[in-house]
């Protein structure tokens, strides 16, 4: 029985969610302000004013504490805003605190200035009284128009706005502005331009490179050096200067490398960004001056050069087209055509929409993109109205995302900051155990002081930081010898958490360019067999379109383009011809030309072009978009009375905007032969526009008016193969037990198609396509749909009543697999989004995807709690692959910033290479951690027992283990390179985790009781000595030696210990430079243990032990310490039984712990009935027949010939002048023309001037003159 879904569309119900952007909005709490609300920069805002009392007491306390506070409030800057200021009013504000979505908190000061320029100062009167100073107001100026309250955060300047009474976002011309508004603007005056000019500020995307003082500033104050700054202090006043003065030097150099590495990133991050230029712009009387790029403000009209130029600001295209590269944003090096805006002017208001520069992308051009060339009148300038400038453009927005990251919360990194403190809670229990000690030993304060203090630098390593980042280098640079490229390095070791990775399909898994399969024609609402032979296409339309439609153009002699459109016209046969600098002289708009290659034997035979009329003039041109998935072409034939529009794009949408009798019944099984085989297939269309729309009226048309009601003309097929180095990798990652997922724009079944081919999807799972139909006719119930995708299976609809009650179906609990389109996935979005993590969680194949929905699902699949990788072109995925935890990019442009990873060699071969670096990344950071973390409890415990006789380690010794041993082994100890494997097993995220906490543990506990071991085994040897305490602080005696001698085998071994080898990175043996490091360090220990000469004892302050017997028992010791710490760590610590058994008992303790994930697949396992599928059979085809007829474009014919004759009828009273009224530089006589030449013996079309009379496309009146 069909069931009906009954979700409740209740106001703050399922149905009132956010806009679609591409992120869902933060959660809004009451009574708190918010800037960018339900954006996904949104953030909360306070306002705060200086209060005398609250800040004196704050300098007093910068007194008393000798500044320390004052450098604690340089780290939390809120809280210095806390402690010298009291919250008020936004209106009333001096400053603001705003904290985003991450808990990141920032402070601006609230500036206000007059439209002039001026600053002004906003004071608070004692009495009601007013200064004579003019820059001084009273406290309620804040209401006066002419001044202008703002405070930039994040590089954005945010405006007050006293009508609404909030902060908001300073906007270009992006926003709330009709299309007429910019084909009717002249351009602003001086004194406009000056005005907007204090508003928006220079148009510069300023990456300065920091000076070099306030890097070393920086530095210094950071809490990490201040720690070692503190630590050499305490070590110059108790006289260990050799170390002190070493660890001065390694400060040095690492702050002079640290400080050389942040100018070199900030030089480079300014040369691939900065640019500036000079910009011609319209100051209103029509007369272009010639001004810096700086100066631009939103509101400018300016040129964009004919020889192309670098776009500095954001701006909409308003005459004339441009070939662009948008390399620099979007990673993508084919070049873009973008077409002049819309012109409504006249047109009633509901075909005048506001700009949308989502929705009109194709006719912006984005700061950042270099303009290769541009197309117009022959001697008119190609205009542009800028919208948006500096930080607030496309390319300054990009800017904003590397200078202010999104933080990841990356468990390791937020782990090791709870290490740091247990180490500093070990710290103080050492400071008063040492007191206590040395108090009850009589100890002067001087001592006491210093003795506590040394420890406390002990326990902490101040080297633990830069050993940590010694293993993202390497891994960085063994990515850049593979061509893989990262601008996060941070990134590196998050990509080894990698547990799902989502491909891009056309370009990434399959090659880029495709192969002509053949055509499937439509004549007589019936496809006809297919034609793979091109040479047989004979002409009209369908060929017509596929010669026309498209976005070629010629540089540099050589057609440039998308592979797509490039494949199709070499298919056709055709010829296309640009005018070139001869023919751009004359007051004439001259167009593309295709023409069939065959007209040259007409031509030989005397046949003139007129009678052939085989030229077609591509008249208007609207671009392909991904979210409306086709492009479209006006074009005129020559002899021709009428325009005609040819459309190419998804068999889907373009039957959508097609007339119901041009369709053959049998289009969906058609298409489904061809696209569940991996063909990709264009669907190609046609229509007659009518003969009394004239030239002015196709510029001005919007593609909505006249994308409608189409002759359906048939399918273009091709092939579009995989790249040979797909499947192997898919199936190394699935052997890997890593998901993965293909988004792609593509049909659906065509990407089931490839899934399959590519092993993406295991032929032993059932493929369930998902289908969501949206509430219609006047319900307000979604309705669900389950069909499985292969020929056995069958569909039935799940029901939600009102009550959330689920009618269950028993099933086959086989594996299965969901596959869905973007449209289901919008309606499933918009009406039950908490059915989007059980999506999710068993999705392989999303199909017809637009770019912001390739976004939302890889935020979904984070919010369940996968670490997830996207692997795509830089074209469509800009941002699938920023907010990924590992995005890479398939491109050859090394500076884009579409990503943190860019791959130079275009095959996802590069993700399992990521993958397996970042493992070993990640591993090394564990190890390093352990490793450094065990040296100073290794350390430290060592001082606590020589503390209990008053004795220490010499200099000399400190230096030995710090230096020659410590420093050393944690560089090269990173050095290991990944494992060639990419295994099931991952590595571990959590520091707090049962292995590594037990694995410290069981370490340290055999490194104390080999310590005391000795330390009491000495003293019961016949020729022990005891230390006697002495004001020389001699501490050379056998006890001290004992210690020192132990502890330095202990640190050899830790090293080779916490060194992993398989399964995430190689042998220790293949780290040569480790082993020999290790070898080194091992000899130089034995010879100081067997036989130190007297020079090296003196020096270490050494006590030669006399038994040699002795000697050799400490290497007897160490050997039993390293087969013990081994062994433990090995075959204990990284048991997989062991640790599964661990991870068992701690889910039934803690079931919280359990990943949102798996607590879905836990769902399906015991709900049997979900999803709910029958065996009833089911056709493919009518599922998505059905699914289209939900979302199809109205095609009422009687409305859409309402609509263009609006069109048509909207010039019917206006006078010839108005062909310049539509656009200021268009000329008054021709506005295109195409004659006949003779060259050569040949006659053909040319964009060359005749004079009026010789073939004019458009005559004075606007109409289209055929006359020859």
């Amino acid at each position: 029985m069909k069931k009906e879904a009954t979700f409740s569309l209740d106001e703050g119900g399922l149905g009132s969610q956010e806009k679609g952007t591409g992120n869902r909005a933060p959660n809004m709490k009451p009574g708190c302000h918010y800037v960018n609300a339900g954006e996904d920069d949104q953030m909360v805002i306070v306002g705060y004013r200086r209060n005398m009392a609250k800040y004196i007491a704050t300098c007093i306390g910068y007194l008393l504490t000798i500044t320390l506070l004052r450098l604690f409030f340089y780290w939390m800057s809120h809280w210095m805003l806390f402690s010298s200021h009291t919250e008020c009013s936004l209106p009333d504000a001096e400053k603001v605190l705003l904290r985003d979505q991450y808990g990141q908190y920032f402070v601006s000061t609230v500036e206000t200035i007059t439209k002039e320029g001026t600053r002004v100062k906003l004071k608070h009167p004692k009495k009601h009284y007013f200064t004579k100073n003019q820059d001084i107001f009273n406290y309620n100026a804040h209401k006066d128009s002419g001044l202008i309250r703002y405070f930039v955060c994040k590089k954005i300047k945010y405006i007050w706005n006293s009508e609404r009474g909030e902060f908001y976002p300073l906007r270009g011309l992006d926003e709330g502005y009709r299309l007429s508004y910019f084909h009717n603007t002249k351009g602003l005056d001086q004194n406009e331009h000056i005005i907007r000019g204090v508003l928006y500020g220079r148009n510069a995307i300023a990456v300065h490179v920091t000076p070099i003082i306030v890097l070393l500033c920086r530095q210094l104050l950071s809490p990490f050096y201040i720690f070692q700054l503190f630590s050499m202090i305490v070590w110059y006043v108790d006289e260990y200067n050799i170390y002190a003065s070493c660890i001065f030097l390694m400060t040095s150099l690492s702050i002079t490398v640290t400080i050389h590495q942040t100018r070199k990133f900030e030089r480079a991050l300014r040369n691939t960004i900065t640019s500036k230029s000079t910009t011609s712009v319209c100051r209103g009387d029509g007369d272009f001056q010639d001004v810096p790029s700086e100066d631009l403000v939103p509101g400018d009209v300016i040129e964009i050069p004919r020889n192309g130029c670098d776009m500095q600001c954001d701006a909409a295209l308003i005459t004339g087209n441009c070939i662009v590269n948008e390399s620099m944003l979007t990673g993508e090096s084919v070049p873009v055509t973008k077409t002049s805006l819309p012109n409504p002017t006249g047109m009633k208001e509901q075909h005048d929409p506001e700009l949308n520069m989502k929705n009109h992308s194709r006719h912006i051009l984005f700061c950042g993109t270099h303009v290769i060339q541009t197309r117009f009148y022959g001697n008119q300038k190609v205009k542009a109205i800028v919208l948006r400038t500096g930080f607030a453009t496309s390319k300054g927005d990009l800017v904003r995302s590397i200078m202010f990251p999104k933080p990841v919360d990356f468990k390791f990194q937020r782990h090791s900051y709870y290490f740091v403190m247990v180490l500093a809670g070990i710290a103080i229990m050492g400071f008063i155990y040492t007191i206590i000690l040395m108090v009850r030993r009589g100890d002067t304060p001087k001592a006491i002081i210093i003795r506590s203090l040394d420890l406390v630098t002990i326990a902490v390593p101040p080297a633990l930081p830069a050993a940590l980042a010694v293993g993202v280098v390497f891994s960085q640079s063994r990515l850049q010898d593979q061509n893989v490229y990262c601008i996060s390095p941070r990134g590196i070791s998050i990509s080894g958490t990698i547990n799902t990775c989502c491909f891009d399909k056309t370009g990434t898994l399959t090659e880029d360019g495709l192969d002509m399969h053949g055509v499937v024609k439509v004549e007589k609402t019936k496809f006809q067999p297919i034609i793979k032979d091109m040479d047989t296409l004979g002409s009209g339309p369908f060929v017509a379109c596929m010669a026309a439609c498209h976005s070629l153009t010629i540089i540099d002699n050589k057609l440039i383009g998308d592979p797509l459109d490039l494949i199709m016209f070499d298919a056709t046969k055709w010829d296309l011809e640009e005018p070139g600098p001869d023919e751009t002289r004359f007051d004439m708009m001259t167009p593309t030309i295709v023409r069939p290659k065959s007209n040259a034997v007409h031509n030989e035979l005397g046949t003139p072009d007129v009678l052939y009329g085989g030229d077609v003039g591509i008249v208007r041109q609207f671009p392909f978009s991904s979210s409306l998935q086709r492009m479209s072409v006006i074009t005129r034939s020559l002899g021709a009375k009428n325009f005609d529009l040819y459309v190419k794009g998804s068999p889907e949408m373009v039957a959508s905007l097609s007339k119901s009798d041009s369709i053959p019944t049998d289009f969906h099984q058609i298409l489904q032969s061809y696209t569940q085989h991996g063909y990709r297939v264009i669907a190609l269309a046609w229509k007659s526009l009518p003969t009394k729309l004239n030239y002015v009226r196709v510029q001005r048309i919007t593609r909505d008016q006249v994308e409608n009601e189409l002759n359906f003309l048939g399918l273009l097929v091709m092939e579009n193969r995989l790249k040979p180095q797909s499947t192997p990798v898919i199936n190394q990652l699935n052997e890997a037990n890593i998901r993965t997922i293909m988004v792609t724009g593509d049909n659906m079944l065509t990407a089931l198609s490839v899934a399959k081919e590519c092993q993406m999807v295991n032929t032993t799972d059932r493929i369930i396509l998902v289908q969501a139909y949206p509430p219609h006719n006047g319900q307000s119930d979604v309705t669900l749909e389950f069909v499985y995708a292969d020929d056995g299976g069958a569909k039935v609809e799940e029901v939600f009543t009102v009550d959330n009650q689920r009618i269950q179906i028993d099933e086959d609990n086989a594996r299965f697999n969901f596959a869905l389109t973007g449209k289901t996935w919008a309606v499933i979005r918009q009406y039950c989004p908490e059915l989007l993590n059980k999506i999710v969680v068993r999705g392989a194949v999303f199909a017809r995807m637009a770019p912001d929905q390739k976004g939302q699902l890889v935020e979904v699949l984070q919010d369940v709690g996968y670490y997830v990788g996207m692997c795509g072109d830089g074209a469509n995925d800009c941002g699938a692959l920023k907010t990924a935890h590992m995005g890479i990019s398939l491109s050859e442009a090394e500076a884009s910033v579409a990503s943190p990873f860019t791959s130079k060699t275009p095959t996802i071969e590069c993700v399992p290479k990521v993958i397996k670096e970042g493992r070993a990344a990640l591993v090394t950071s564990f190890g390093v951690f352990k490793y450094m973390a065990c040296y100073s409890l290794t350390q430290f415990t060592s001082v606590l027992i020589l503390y209990w006789l008053g004795n220490n380690l010499t200099d000399v010794e400190f230096l030995y283990i710090d230096l020659i041993l410590i420093t050393t082994f944690s560089i090269t100890f990173s050095r290991t390179a990944p494992y060639d494997e990419l295994v099931k097993e991952r590595p571990l995220v959590s520091l707090i985790s049962p292995g590594p906490i037990l694995g410290m543990v069981t370490q340290m506990g055999l490194v104390i009781a080999a310590q005391t071991f000795m330390f009491f085994h000495v003293k019961e040897q016949p020729w022990f000595v005891p230390y006697q305490l002495n004001d020389d602080e001699n501490y050379r005696c056998d006890e001290n030696a004992a210690v020192f001698l132990i502890s330095m085998y202990q640190y050899i071994i830790l090293a080779v210990t916490f060194s992993k080898g398989a399964p995430f990175r190689k042998s220790i043996f293949s780290n040569w430079l480790f082993l020999l490091n290790l070898l080194g360090g091992l000899c130089i220990t034995v010879w100081i243990t067997m036989h130190p000469t007297d020079q090296i004892a003196n020096l270490i302050e050494l006590e030669i032990l006399p038994s040699i017997k002795y000697r050799a028992f400490f290497i007897g010791v160490a050997f039993i310490n390293f087969v013990l710490s081994y062994a433990i760590e090995t075959f204990v610590i990284d048991n997989e039984v062991v640790r599964n058994k661990i991870a068992a008992s701690l889910s039934r303790c803690l079931p919280s712990s359990n990943l949102k994930y798996d607590w879905i697949e836990l769902e399906f396992k015991k709900d049997s009935s979900w999803p709910p599928v029958s065996n009833q059979k089911v056709d493919l085809a009518e599922i998505f027949q059905r699914l289209e007829s939900f979302n199809q474009v109205s095609s009422d014919a009687e409305k859409e010939k309402t609509t263009l004759d609006d069109v048509m009828e909207s010039d019917s009273d206006e006078s010839g002048s108005e062909t310049d009224k539509g656009d200021a530089d268009a000329p008054k006589e021709t506005s295109l023309k195409v004659e006949s030449s003779h060259s050569n013996g040949e006659v053909r079309s040319s964009p060359k001037d005749f004079g009026k009379d010789n073939g004019s496309f458009i005559g004075d009146d606007g109409n289209i003159n055929t006359s020859l």
